[in-house]
C-alpha cells in the first residue's frame, strides 16, 4: 500500500490528531507521504509537530516556477483528463463563487487545478496509488482534481463545522460521488454527509472516530481541592464560545468565591475575551496562557478539576478526548457528536448558546463530592479509552484503504 495524506495547512497546533493518525498506520507498517499546500511553523510549539514538519513536503514552498512547470506538464501529457478537470474546477468555482467567504470562486479553483497537477505528478513518480484528504474543503478539491487529472483516487476525512456550513459551495455531494470513500468522526458527521447524497452513496461513508495514544496518559494525578478550577482549550473563534462561557462564569462567580478559569489557546477574538473578561471584572478568576505544547496542555488540565467546552459548533473536540483521558469530567454542549462521547457517567451536557445553563453545570460540579467527581473523572477516562484508541482506529482506516484498493 503506497498512501499519501493532503492538508492545506499542516502541521499545525489544532491539527495533532491528523499527526497521531498517520504515525498510527506507520506503527502497522503502512508509510505515509506527507503533503500540504502550507506550513504554520511560526506557530508551531509542540516538538512533535515541528518534526513532523520536516517529514512534509510543502508545496507552495517549491517556487512558483517549478510549480508552474511541473502541473504545465502534466496537462499536456494528459490533454483529455486536463479538459475534464478544467470543466470541474470551473464548475466547483461558479458553486465556491456563490458562497461564503473562504469557499473560493473560479480564479482560486483554477490555482487549486495547478496545485492539483503538481500532486498528481509527483504522486505517479513516488508510486502513490491513494491519496488521502483530511478536511472537506480546498485539500479536498485538490484531491478530486488531481483525480480528474489522471492522478491517484482518493478518499478524504471530513470533520465539520465548516463542511456542514456550506456543502452546495465546497462541492461537498460531488466530492463524495468521485470519492472511493470518505470518513467522519462521528455518526452525526456521517447523518450530514447523507444528506448530500444519494442513498447509494451512503456505504462509501463510513465513521473512524479521532483518536488519542492511551499510552501517553499516564495514572491520573488526583482532582485538586477547592475551586471548582475549570480548564478551556481551543482557538479564539466565534465557534468555541468563550464570550458565552465567560458571561457564564459571571454569572456563577458571586456565589462560588473560589471559582477559576484557565483559558489555553489564542486567537482572532483575544481582544474581545479580554473586554469581556475586563467588564465583569473577572480578572484574578481567569488566566490566558496562550497556546501550550502538549505538556502545557496537560500541566493545565492536571490542575483542574474539569474541562469546561461551551462550543457552538465542532466536530468531536480532541481536547474533549485528551481531557477524559486525562481523568477529568467535562462540561459539554450537546452540540455535534459530542453527546456520543460524554454521557452522564463523565460529565454534563447542556444546550448551546446557554450562559445559565453553563452556570448551572458549573454549580452542580462545585456541589459534587470530591469522591464521586473522581469516580466521574475514571468513567470518562474509560469510555476515551475504550471508543478512541488511535491504533485500534488506525486499524479500521487501514481496512477501509485496503478495501479500496490502495
Amino acid at each position: 500500500m503506497k498512501l499519501a495524506y493532503l492538508v492545506n495547512t499542516y502541521p499545525r497546533a489544532s491539527h495533532t490528531f491528523i499527526r497521531r493518525e498517520i504515525q498510527a498506520l506507520e506503527r502497522i507498517a503502512i508509510p505515509v507521504q506527507r503533503f500540504a499546500m502550507r506550513s504554520d511553523r511560526d506557530a508551531l510549539v509542540d516538538a512533535g509537530d515541528i518534526a513532523e514538519d520536516y517529514r512534509t513536503e510543502h508545496v507552495l514552498e517549491m517556487g512558483f516556477m517549478r510549480l508552474i512547470g511541473t502541473a504545465l506538464g502534466w496537462m499536456l501529457l494528459h490533454p483529455a483528463q486536463t479538459v475534464v478537470a478544467l470543466g470541474r474546477a470551473w464548475a466547483c468555482g461558479a458553486r465556491g463563487a456563490n458562497g461564503p467567504k473562504g469557499t473560493g470562486g473560479r480564479l482560486r479553483h483554477m490555482i487549486y487545478l495547478i496545485e492539483a497537477a503538481y500532486i498528481a505528478r509527483r504522486c505517479r513518480d513516488m508510486g502513490i496509488g491513494h491519496l488521502h484528504a483530511h478536511f472537506g474543503t480546498n485539500s479536498a478539491t485538490v484531491a478530486l482534481l488531481a483525480r480528474k487529472l489522471g492522478g491517484p483516487q482518493y478518499s478524504f476525512t471530513v470533520h465539520g463545522p465548516e463542511e456542514f456550513d456550506a456543502p452546495q459551495s465546497l462541492s461537498l455531494p460531488q466530492k463524495i460521488e468521485d470519492a472511493a470513500f470518505v470518513v467522519a468522526i462521528s455518526s452525526f458527521g456521517r447523518s450530514q454527509l447523507c444528506r448530500w447524497v444519494g442513498p447509494n452513496h451512503w456505504a462509501k461513508i463510513k465513521t473512524v472516530h479521532c483518536g488519542i495514544e492511551p499510552d501517553r496518559f499516564p495514572e491520573p494525578v488526583p482532582l485538586p481541592e477547592g475551586g471548582p478550577h475549570l480548564v478551556a482549550v481551543g482557538r479564539f473563534s466565534a465557534q468555541k464560545g468563550f464570550a458565552l462561557l465567560i458571561e457564564a462564569m459571571a454569572i456563577a462567580a458571586p456565589s462560588l468565591p473560589d471559582l477559576r478559569l484557565t483559558l489555553v489557546g489564542d486567537g482572532e477574538l483575544r481582544k474581545q475575551i479580554k473586554g469581556l473578561i475586563e467588564k465583569f471584572g473577572l480578572g484574578p478568576r481567569i488566566t490566558l496562557t496562550g497556546w501550550q505544547d502538549e505538556a502545557g496542555v496537560r500541566k493545565a488540565l492536571d490542575a483542574a478539576q474539569a474541562l469546561i467546552l461551551p462550543s457552538f459548533a465542532e466536530g468531536l473536540p480532541m481536547v474533549l478526548m485528551e481531557a477524559m483521558a486525562n481523568g477529568r469530567p467535562v462540561i459539554a454542549t450537546a452540540i455535534a457528536g459530542v453527546p456520543e462521547l460524554v454521557n452522564r457517567d463523565a460529565g454534563w451536557i447542556v444546550p448551546a448558546g446557554d450562559a445559565m445553563a453553563l452556570a448551572t453545570a458549573i454549580h452542580a460540579l462545585s456541589q459534587m463530592a470530591p469522591e464521586r467527581l473522581a469516580e466521574m473523572g475514571r468513567a470518562a477516562r474509560a469510555r476515551v479509552q475504550e471508543r478512541h484508541d488511535i491504533d485500534h482506529l488506525a486499524s479500521a482506516l487501514a481496512n477501509h484503504f485496503q478495501e479500496a484498493g490502495a
